[in-house]
């Protein structure tokens, strides 16, 4: 069967769902219809559709700019309509940003990882909606990563823009399930919210098996492969550690100018770790950490779906620890944090303290498991589609 995302069945209903709303539309060029068209186009050429206002989250409305770097307003140079933007002074929709619309429409690519900020922005500006009496609707997309599960949930007092609510790393849900989950349990003025969901597509499905076409949703997030690497290898921007920023291969390899390559690929592999095998690997960022330095570390190389990734990369971050203590380091909190960056990654400051401590592999990730039940229990009347995953990383 033919996997449809919300954006291509809107399509097939000409429009319908949009028709007499003032429009408001939330996304960026990531969002395509099967044959390549942004939802960008295809709604604000629709006939019959008044949009509005547009919105755009990390990234931009190009979705072009560098990771953090804050996007200030402006107005689009092809409809003339106002291009708000949620990664600048404000990650909330203000009233007046609201004020012309009456229906928001939100279609982003997102990835299945906590860490990655579309969905805490697309929570946001679900919640300013519900208190202004607009309606939301979301045109749900696959997760890439399926139903997988792994890691533990936010911790309280350690909510950020990487984790607004106590969800694990990977979660399994699409976009649409998991505001259908957010906008019940945890917003304070739930919105008048719908999904148009997918046709065809079951969470058990790889990204592959969809027939979809792969458009990168941000501009580290080049290839399939990056986002299946993910859920672990972005613990290393917590670290000192270059997390491949600036080369061809972000969050496929690490490394720094202290490491020996062979020792610490040897030291992994030794491990026999699910699924992937660690090669050494030598690279020169143009960018971002060591920019323009030799570093030395390891490419991780998916060998079958077996693969965890959290698994995998806290190991990289826990040998590296252990082989280079001297060398290795934390990144302090950023400005205006209390936290560090990893901690917020991770969820709470359990994990960094227990790597610092000397704690095993396994203990690291024993806990992992019975948080994967106990979310599998709290997500269950959020799911949209069939093929829930009946382990942690089924």
């Amino acid at each position: 069967m033919t996997v449809k995302t919300g954006l291509d069945v809107l399509r097939d209903r000409q429009f319908a769902d949009l028709r007499g709303r003032r429009v408001g539309l939330l996304t960026n060029p990531g969002a395509v219809s099967r044959d390549l068209v942004s939802a960008y186009r295809l709604i604000t050429r629709a006939p019959g559709v008044d949009v509005r206002a547009l919105y755009s989250p990390e990234h931009g409305f190009a979705g072009a700019a560098p990771d953090g770097e804050p996007i200030g307003s402006s107005r689009d140079p092809r409809t003339g309509l106002p291009v708000y933007s949620l990664y600048g002074s404000t990650q909330r929709p203000s009233a007046d940003m609201l004020a012309d619309i009456d229906m928001l429409v939100c279609d982003l690519q997102d990835i299945g990882v906590r860490y990655y900020t579309y969905a805490w922005t697309v929570s946001m500006a679900m919640e300013a909606a519900g208190a202004a009496g607009i309606d939301v609707l979301i045109l749900d997309r696959p997760n890439p990563l399926g139903g997988r599960i792994d890691g533990l949930p936010v911790e309280a007092g350690f909510t950020s823009l990487v984790g607004l609510h106590p969800v694990p790393a990977q979660h399994g849900l699409t976009m649409g399930e998991l505001m259908g989950l957010v906008n019940i349990r945890w917003d304070p003025t739930p919105a008048s919210l719908s999904v148009i969901r997918c046709e065809g597509w079951s969470r058990t499905m790889s990204w592959e098996q969809t027939g979809l076409p792969f458009v990168p949703p941000s501009p580290a997030m080049p290839q399939i492969s990056t986002v299946r690497q993910y859920p672990g290898a972005c613990l290393i921007e917590g670290t000192n550690l270059s997390e491949g920023r600036g080369t061809a291969l972000p969050f496929e390899i690490c490394g720094a100018p202290y490491i020996d390559a062979e020792a610490l690929a040897d030291a992994l592999n030794a491990l026999e770790l699910p699924g992937v095998r660690f090669r050494p690997h030598h690279f020169t960022p143009t960018a971002r950490k060591y920019a323009g330095e030799l570093c030395h570390g390891v490419q991780a190389h998916i060998m079958d779906a077996s693969f965890r990734p959290l698994q995998a990369w806290v190991a990289v971050i826990h040998t590296v620890r252990q082989c280079c203590p001297d060398a290795f380091a934390w990144l302090p909190p950023w400005e205006g944090s209390a936290h560090r960056p990893f901690d917020l990654l991770a969820g709470g400051a359990r994990l960094r303290t227990h790597i610092d401590a000397g704690a095993s592999l396994g203990d690291l990730t024993a806990a992992w498991d019975a948080a994967a039940v106990e979310w599998r229990y709290l997500r269950r009347d959020a799911l949209l589609y069939a093929g829930d995953d009946k382990g942690t990383n089924a």
